[in-house]
């Protein structure tokens, strides 16, 4: 029996190893890293309607060609007023993504609460759909709340 060098029995030790959790991510074809929703600010449209500004923050390493959300808007009273679907995409990689939506008819002093309530499109590019809800990390600078 011949011995074996040390750097083979390194490189298939190393080779053998379990891959680090972002690794492993990427190889079940799911991106690594975080993607930050932020409720920047509303501010109240002409007509009685209310102007969300939304941040989109992508750290995961990839873009996502497709992104689109279930939203529950909540009155005052914790209610569930409507839903409203709103596309986010395109959302470039390493980039934060500014996007306005409108809530028509509802004064934003009356929301108290956003769910999300699904991810309807989590599309990175040059990819599958995935599920992107271990990714998110959801936060408000507003006085209304974003919750998932």
């Amino acid at each position: 029996m011949r011995p074996v060098p040390i750097s083979a029995l390194l490189v298939s030790l190393a080779l053998a190893a379990p891959l680090p959790a972002a690794a492993q991510e990427m190889s079940a074809g799911q991106p690594a890293g975080e993607l930050t929703v932020e409720l920047n600010k509303t501010e109240p449209v002409e007509g009685g309607g209310c102007r969300a500004y939304f941040l989109f923050r992508n750290e995961t390493g990839n873009s996502f060609e497709g992104f689109e959300m279930s939203l529950a808007i909540l009155d005052g009273q914790g209610v569930i007023d409507r839903l409203l679907a709103i596309d986010a995409a395109p959302l470039p990689v390493q980039r934060t993504t500014l996007k306005l939506f409108e809530i028509p008819e509802l004064a934003c002093d009356d929301i108290s609460e956003i769910l999300l309530h699904d991810i309807t499109s989590c599309k990175p590019q040059n990819a599958e759909e995935t599920d992107c809800f271990p990714l998110l990390t959801l936060d408000s600078k507003a006085k209304t709340r974003l919750v998932k």
